[in-house]
């Protein structure tokens, strides 16, 4: 039954791997394809026309008047207003300058050794009759004997550095009840063939804002960063199919 289970769980991986090989031959010669630029999936970035109406017909919002070209129009750019991200739609600037280095070492050590004696020297006369009842001949005074040991020791370290100096540009996708920030940035890069990827999302307050509208990335909560990319050397780094599911499965 084991080994029938085996043999789907084979099949199953060999008919998916291969759906991914004909992908691959199908971009043979070709550049790995861009993803296409998408917009910010939120209806309140750019209210449709009829909305808008029925927010002036109702009276939630007052009526902007003729649009102009002044610089003092409402939502216009102004002299005296910060130019931050504040709303869904706006840009701002995400500076990521990762440099962590963690080294930790760890060991333990554990010894435990016991001893123990018992014997029935007299118990009502019990112990005359105890050769009797047990195999051999045992001595009353001395009936368990035993001792035990162990001893356990261990060791573990662990030494990983990382860098990264990238500046992305990324989107205000929705604005919080306490005014926090959801943002999201995406930005690919294609040399050759080879493609690289670089996305970022989470969560900023405005008032960590730059005045040259950038933040930082360790002010981003809830931080997603990503970084990768596809392409022929992404592919040449990369276990073939059979060795991926041959390591998967394989019990030993």
């Amino acid at each position: 039954m084991m080994l029938k289970q085996m043999g789907s769980a084979l099949a199953l991986g060999a008919m998916l791997s291969g759906c991914g090989a004909v992908g691959r031959l199908s971009n043979v010669g070709k550049a790995p394809k861009m993803s296409a630029v998408e917009r910010p999936d939120s209806p309140l970035l750019e209210p449709s026309l009829g909305s808008q109406a029925a927010a002036h017909r109702s009276g939630q919002i007052a009526d902007p008047g003729p649009v102009t070209a002044s610089l003092f129009r409402t939502g216009a750019g102004a002299f005296l207003r910060g130019q931050r991200a504040a709303r869904i739609g706006d840009i701002v600037t995400i500076r990521i300058n990762i440099s962590d280095r963690a080294v930790v070492g760890n060991s333990t050590t554990r010894s435990r050794s016991g001893d123990e004696k018992a014997g029935l020297s007299a118990l009502l006369g019990i112990e005359s009759v105890i050769d009797k009842i047990l195999p051999g001949k045992p001595d009353p005074s001395n009936l368990v004997d035993t001792n035990s040991s162990s001893q356990t020791s261990g060791a573990g370290n662990i030494a990983r550095s990382e860098q990264i100096n990238l500046t992305i540009a990324a989107v205000v996708t929705d604005v919080l009840p306490n005014g926090n920030l959801m943002i999201r940035g995406r930005q690919e890069t294609r040399v050759n063939f080879e493609l690289r990827e670089l996305v970022v999302s989470g969560v900023i307050r405005p008032e960590d804002i730059a005045r040259d509208n950038s933040i930082q990335h360790s002010q981003i909560a809830e931080a997603h960063i990503s970084y990768g990319g596809r392409g022929q050397l992404t592919d040449a780094q990369q276990a073939r199919w059979g060795q991926q599911i041959y390591d998967a499965l394989f019990p030993f």
